[in-house]
């Protein structure tokens, strides 16, 4: 289907001279109309790749229009549908526009005014269709912007930095909010660097108990307390030649920061029970949840040689725009991993996704979205209910959600769907898209689309 200039209309209506009259008004008006006498004869052109908006009668025989409404926008979650009635009365339409119309007009109708209103309403299905379209390309998925998702100004600062880092083979403290990502920084750091080929070795300070965690990062020979029958290696020598990343390391009890310290002033290290020092080179990165600087526990020499850089992850609140991305990528990796059909969002489910306040920051998120991708039945309301209550959008947002947002949901979901369509197939998305290959990568990168997630099991997924 080839959408004009102007957009296309699906109009459905069983009175042939009303289909008619106002079939020839949206023409003139130049919009592609596509006509229907009933909602069962409509529906099976109503996918998820449809172009335009519905326009429908309310009562029919059969499926009326309220009902196709509420099929079509299963099928197309952010469908423009438009009713038409000579029955309306103020209840119907106060019920038509909660259950998500986007508007109610009723007959005899001024044709500009219902001119002027469909071509707003295709103005948003090309907005929503443009918007769908930005996401995640295979040749750049080693790329940073395959691994850290966002388009928020803070986030593409946080990618400039750890790029720049990565080079500098330094110390770094990454400093963040629980389950804000920190790891997956010290990940990217480890996979940008020179050290890449190298082991990456994270460990939480905060998880292992004190009686261990001098073992767990020195090592020991055999025989060195009761219980070790033998030899261990520890984390700081199977990190050699790579990176180890000491998480929570203000929870790292006071006697062992001492030899933390010894060990990256002197670049040795001896496991427990031995005699012998070990050379190890290697680079550390630590994270944690409060200013190291401040900590009166945490001695200051071991801040001043960890701190030779720094990272700041901000917490998903202080970055609204990048938590419908960030949710969608996470949907979109559970129903491939569960073998699911991927649930798209709906706009009331953006906004209610970036009037929550994120505790639990990208890790709630991501349990939120698998549990959101496994069970069609619960709505994202319910899911969130359990924690702190969303914001209540009966009131429009005193700051409505950035254009490039919405722009990057929409584009999102729209190369996702295509991909889905055809399999992982990249040369028919390029075709069906109207993308260079280039672009089409691009964007795949940016919002993490990995081809590889979408070809059925069993499938070549040939291009």
């Amino acid at each position: 289907m080839t959408a004009t200039k102007r957009g296309t209309v699906m109009l459905v209506d069983d009175e042939k001279m009303v289909r008619q009259s106002t079939g020839q008004w949206l023409k003139m008006a130049g919009f592609e109309v596509l006509e229907f006498d009933s909602a069962e004869q409509a529906l099976p052109h109503l996918q998820g790749d449809f172009p335009g908006v519905l326009l429908t009668d309310v009562k029919m025989p059969g499926m009326d229009g309220l009902q196709l409404m509420a099929e079509a926008r299963k099928r197309i979650t952010d469908l423009p549908v438009m009713l038409l009635t000579a029955h309306g009365d103020v209840d119907m339409a106060i019920s038509a526009m909660r259950a998500g119309a986007y508007d109610f007009i009723e007959k005899p109708f001024v044709p500009e005014r219902l001119v002027e209103t469909i071509h707003r309403a295709c103005e948003k299905r090309n907005l929503t269709l443009e918007n769908l379209r930005l996401q995640h390309d295979l040749a750049a998925r080693s790329g940073i912007d395959g691994k850290i998702i966002g388009i928020s100004p803070a986030i593409q600062r946080l990618k400039r930095e750890l790029l720049a880092l990565a080079a500098m083979d330094t110390n770094v403290i990454i400093y963040g909010e629980t389950g804000s990502g920190k790891e997956l920084v010290a990940q990217c750091l480890h996979e940008f660097s020179n050290r890449q080929r190298k082991h990456f070795v994270p460990i939480n300070c905060g998880a292992i108990p004190e009686s261990l965690i001098e073992s767990e990062l020195f090592g020991h020979e055999s025989g060195a307390f009761t219980g070790a029958s033998k030899r261990r290696i520890g984390k700081f020598e199977h990190a050699d030649g790579g990176t180890l990343f000491l998480d929570e390391i203000e929870s790292t009890p006071a006697h062992l920061q001492i030899k933390v310290l010894r060990a990256l002033q002197e670049g040795m290290i001896e496991r427990l029970g031995a005699n012998q020092p070990i050379s190890v080179d290697l680079r550390v990165i630590a994270a944690s949840k409060s200013d190291l600087k401040e900590d009166e526990n945490f001695r200051q020499d071991l801040f001043y040689r960890l701190n030779v850089a720094q990272l700041y992850l901000p917490p998903l609140r202080e970055r609204p725009e990048d938590v419908p991305l960030l949710f969608s990528h996470y949907v979109r990796q559970a129903a491939s991993e569960h073998a699911r059909d991927n649930r798209a969002l709906s706009t009331q489910d953006e906004r209610t996704l970036c009037g929550y306040n994120w505790p639990g920051n990208v890790r709630e998120l991501k349990n939120i979205a698998i549990r959101f991708a496994l069970d069609e039945r619960v709505s994202l309301a319910d899911l969130l209910s359990a924690g702190q209550s969303p914001i209540s959008f009966e009131e429009p947002l005193s700051k409505p959600l950035p254009l490039a947002l919405q722009v990057a949901s929409f584009e999102s979901e729209v190369i996702s769907r295509s991909l889905r369509r055809h399999q992982g197939n990249i040369k028919t998305v390029m075709e069906e898209l109207d993308l260079p290959r280039r672009t089409l990568n691009q964007k795949m990168v940016r919002y993490g689309l990995n081809r590889v997630d979408f070809i059925p099991e069993g499938g070549d997924g040939s291009e």
